[in-house]
């Protein structure tokens, strides 16, 4: 339950107590249009599925985070902004938009805001906040603060009721369950603000997609290293990573793979030009593998011949598929074993 739905009472926090709670929450901002010691307010904390939210309100006729705020606080998040009554207005990212009960907007809060209201009485929002890195990581797309949603989206009705179903953060214990239904929180915050062009999403994508490759390149001689090592660095689920590579039309486990083997073919054609006697499975090793057996029959099902057996036909299948034109492709599509 919010504050809102029960005012008597509620506002209670001085302006000194509310801005330095809000500050916690959400960054600095300052009030206009009354009287430091008529102002009264609450912020509340809840606790969405390991998501903070923040019960907001008071009774300033203008809120506002300003430039020169947003420099010196740094924050660096998003927040999607729930109206649960009455009306407010809100100007930010070059757009202005009143929000009525239901709506939800957008709030990027690298970028200044400010919200008002010209009926005298006391406004409340909730603004859900969003980890700007793992959002963006997750949807592959950067959504735009000030964008708004009227009430009644069917993402919009889902997350606004898991918000209000919400107990006090205090109150609230973690379960196993709650990194999915965070993953899901994102997923409607997606629904609700996804760029109106098809292409835009596919270019975030495609970054996030390079940067992923970039992870798997310093860390596939790790024989511990995976896609859930992968998905971890990059800050994403394990489920949205394994999509970006099956709409490339492969794995990650093959892409991982597939830069182990290459490595090894390397190493491989180094080791019989120079006529060493480094053991075979020290370079298995090297590039990732524990199991000889195992890194032996991947490389002659690659290359078509055991790592062991030297000839000019593997020196040259070895140059067409480790050489630099095929390396460069790792950066935007994997090698298929």
């Amino acid at each position: 339950m919010f504050q809102s739905d029960d005012l008597s009472g509620t506002l209670q926090s001085d302006f000194e107590e509310w801005r330095d709670t809000l500050r916690t929450g959400c960054g600095r901002y300052y009030s206009e249009g009354i009287a430091p010691d008529h102002f009264s307010g609450w912020v509340r904390p809840v606790s969405v599925r390991g998501i903070t939210a923040l019960d907001i309100g008071s009774n300033a006729p203008r809120v506002e985070r300003t430039n020169q705020d947003v420099r010196r606080d740094g924050a660096d998040h998003y927040f999607a902004l729930f109206a649960p009554c009455g009306q407010l207005a809100m100007v930010h990212n070059d757009q202005a938009v009143r929000l009525a009960a239901g709506d939800v907007a957008l709030v990027d809060a690298s970028r200044p805001v400010a919200y008002s209201t010209d009926n005298g009485e006391p406004w409340n929002t909730v603004a859900l906040s969003l980890p700007r890195q793992s959002l963006v990581s997750h949807l592959g797309f950067e959504p735009q603060g000030g964008l708004y949603r009227p009430g009644g989206t069917p993402a919009g009705r889902l997350l606004f009721n898991l918000i209000r179903a919400a107990d006090d953060v205090e109150a609230s214990t973690l379960s196993p369950a709650d990194s999915y239904m965070k993953l899901a929180v994102y997923d409607l915050v997606g629904a609700l603000f996804a760029p109106p062009d098809p292409s835009l999403g596919s270019r975030h994508s495609d970054t996030l997609f390079r940067r992923i490759c970039g992870i798997v390149k310093e860390g596939f001689a790790d024989p511990d290293f995976g896609p859930n090592e992968v998905a971890a660095e990059a800050g994403i689920s394990l489920r949205y990573l394994q999509k970006l590579f099956t709409e490339r039309g492969s794995t990650c486990s093959e892409f991982v793979f597939s830069l182990r083997l290459d490595h090894a073919a390397r190493l491989v054609q180094r080791r019989a030009s120079l006529g060493t006697n480094q053991p075979l499975a020290e370079i298995a090793y090297a590039s990732g593998f524990r199991d000889y057996a195992h890194f032996a029959r991947r490389f002659r099902h690659r290359f078509g011949q055991a790592p062991g057996a030297h000839s000019e036909e593997l020196d040259q299948l070895v140059r067409e598929r480790t050489g630099e034109s095929a390396s460069s492709t790792h950066d935007v599509q994997p090698a298929a074993i």
